[in-house]
């Protein structure tokens, strides 16, 4: 019977002698790999050790010993982990990315508009779409809420005995505040919508990096146009409703509640100053940079495929409209302020 110890020594570094039950004996080859999760690639060192192995006769204990190497690895150099940034891992949500775009989209527009860089054919193309083409719908919806309005009013005034001050409540009611923001609203489901559906469509295609390849700026090909159509076409659509939400609502007075067209006419008349249509044509202007911007900037950042262009237009649509009326809450209280005197003239 033989029992068997084992003297262990490493070199460079000498080591303790340890006791080994068994001599068995493994051979590890280099090896090259990663150190750790972010740390660079680390090379590992072979480190040859000597075992010297006793072996103990049962019978004599006369000893016999042998010399047996083997080669380790251990890590040459173990580079220490670099120190983490707080944020260097944060990225933000897809909300908060596309509400920076808005501003930063909206200065690139007005520098180029500054500079002349605009490409005239685009924007002659995106004007009539958001013009001629968006008038019988805003015709059309301005009529029926003249009319709406004209049923309330005239209820209330001719209970009260002021036919006269209708024309002038309807002239202002619509020209400070209807008449562009309805406008505004029809605009933004119509093109509004267009806007974010085309330019997410050609996000998620990459037809805008073959812009880019090709040379063209997509802020000057594609976005400038349609904000520069849509802030020309909104005052005229504007005026347009205005008109004929009036011309409804003193047909509607004539025909069912016998108030005559003139008295409609010569109260609006009384009413109206410059400065209401004016504001109105400020107004509508500015809801148009609203949608144009918000819809564009919704389009080119978006990202998912044809979900993506879908969330995209939805989003868009809504956001355009609760831009428009704040927008329009925040110029209503900077142009008119205090008390008004424009229905004295038509008591």
């Amino acid at each position: 019977m033989m029992q068997t110890c084992c003297i262990h020594q490493s070199l460079p570094f000498p080591q303790r002698i340890l006791p080994r039950l068994d001599a068995s004996i493994g051979f590890k080859p280099p090896k090259l790999g990663f150190i750790g999760k972010n740390q660079p690639l680390g090379i590992l060192n072979l480190i040859r050790q000597r075992r010297l192995y006793v072996n103990l006769n049962a019978n004599d204990a006369h000893p016999s010993m042998s010399i047996l190497e083997e080669e380790t690895s251990s890590e040459n150099s173990a580079p220490t982990p670099e120190a983490e940034l707080p944020f260097s891992e944060w990225s933000p949500s897809k909300s908060i990315w596309r509400g920076l775009s808005v501003p930063i989209i909206a200065g690139q527009v007005l520098l180029r508009i500054l500079k002349g860089k605009i490409h005239w054919r685009n924007t002659l193309q995106q004007l009539e779409r958001t013009g001629p083409k968006s008038l019988g719908v805003c015709l059309l919806t301005s009529t029926f809420v003249g009319m709406a309005f004209t049923i309330q009013f005239v209820r209330e005034f001719t209970r009260l005995g002021v036919n006269r001050s209708i024309g002038g409540v309807l002239a202002l009611a619509f020209s400070r505040e209807l008449s562009p923001v309805i406008t505004s609203i029809v605009v933004a489901g119509r093109m509004g919508s267009a806007f974010a559906a085309e330019l997410g469509t050609m996000q998620v295609s990459e037809q805008t990096d073959t812009l880019r390849v090709l040379g063209a700026d997509p802020i000057d090909y594609l976005i400038t146009p349609r904000v520069i159509a849509s802030c020309l076409a909104l005052p005229f659509l504007t005026l347009m409703c205005f008109t004929v939400g009036m011309a409804s609502s003193a047909l509607l007075s004539d025909a069912v509640y016998g108030i005559s067209i003139n008295i409609i006419m010569d109260s609006a008349h009384r009413a109206l100053r410059p400065w209401d249509i004016v504001s109105a044509m400020i107004k509508s202007q500015v809801f148009g940079a609203i949608i144009s911007v918000i819809s564009c900037s919704w389009g080119v950042t978006t990202t998912g495929g044809a979900k993506g262009v879908g969330e995209s237009t939805t989003s868009a649509v809504v956001m355009s409209l609760v831009g428009i009326f704040i927008a329009d809450f925040v110029l209503s209280s900077f142009f008119f302020q205090g008390a008004g005197d424009s229905l004295k003239n038509c008591v």
